[in-house]
């Protein structure tokens, strides 16, 4: 299902999250991949209208979201572009079904994207890694939700055995499974200093994790105003990734006026956003520091 490997000097690469389906921001990515050709955009997850938003977001000609909509507008960027189609890689969020991912998959076969949750590829001499999974949350969807790095749940959220999915998954991985365990499968013995991580779930305990909690409790217990994955944070600070996304957590920039956190020597960025904007983070992999999120 891959896509030819190409050799780039310096690298352009897009990257938004969490668009839930809304046509508009769909519309804006779109026309700029067009106008500005990246060579790489980065899907961060909760890219499908959720049961709540469906009617405001999803056009009745467009039930099928993946294949009625997203395929085909990738597969017009591709008959536009031709050889400047840029690799698109994609994960899903804990607001899609994973009822969902078989169409993805499917897609992936044609060449529109590359479906890397769970995967290592290649792009332009980087090592490009994706995960899906977050944390514990209160929602009812669990499909993509492990426990952390252990069997606790912070008050107020649902323990993934609790909730529903979408597709079944056995009760011994839903009780068993951790963030930690899986990344460090995925990850393995393999140095990391030129690798760009595709994550929904941000770093626990930074600018891109903080809810807005603050005051709030469950039976006398306040809740912790940082919801960010734990594993995701160990991993940045003890193997320091060259660049890693994230997504998820929609108030966090701005109620710490801040999208971007260097932890070591790894550049963190993240392209949630709880306006009505696309919010679009352009990177260069051979200049982070060079970053810049623009809302549209």
């Amino acid at each position: 299902m891959g896509v030819p490997e190409k050799i780039w000097s310096m690298p352009s690469c897009f990257f938004v999250s969490d668009l839930h389906g809304h046509i508009d921001r769909y519309r804006a990515l779109f026309k700029l991949i067009g106008e500005e050709r990246p060579d790489a955009v980065f899907l961060g997850g909760d890219l499908l209208p959720s049961g709540l938003s469906t009617r405001e977001s999803l056009d009745f000609d467009h039930e099928d979201f993946v294949n009625g909509y997203l395929v085909r507008q990738f597969q017009r960027l591709q008959e536009t572009l031709q050889e400047a189609y840029p690799r698109v890689f994609v994960i899903l969020g804990n607001d899609d079904s994973r009822s969902e991912e078989a169409a993805v998959i499917a897609a992936a076969t044609t060449g529109v994207w590359e479906y890397i949750h769970d995967r290592r590829v290649t792009f332009a001499g980087y090592d490009v890694y994706g995960y899906a999974c977050v944390p514990p949350s209160p929602f009812m969807l669990k499909d993509w939700e492990r426990y952390d790095v252990s069997r606790y749940v912070d008050p107020g959220c649902v323990p993934p055995e609790e909730g529903f999915r979408s597709v079944p998954m056995p009760e011994n991985q839903i009780l068993h499974t951790t963030i930690k365990d899986e990344i460090a499968s995925l990850v393995g013995p393999r140095s990391l200093d030129r690798a760009i991580f595709l994550f929904h779930a941000p770093p626990y305990g930074t600018c891109l994790d903080r809810a807005a909690l603050d005051g709030k409790m469950i039976d006398y217990a306040p809740l912790d105003v940082h919801v960010g994955s734990i594993a995701i944070q160990r991993l940045i600070e003890e193997q320091q990734p060259l660049i890693t996304l994230h997504g998820h957590i929609h108030e966090a920039a701005r109620l710490t006026g801040r999208w971007l956190q260097q932890i070591g020597n790894t550049h963190c960025f993240s392209a949630a956003h709880d306006g009505p904007e696309l919010a679009l983070v352009r990177f260069d992999p051979a200049d982070p520091q060079a970053v810049t999120r623009t809302l549209i």
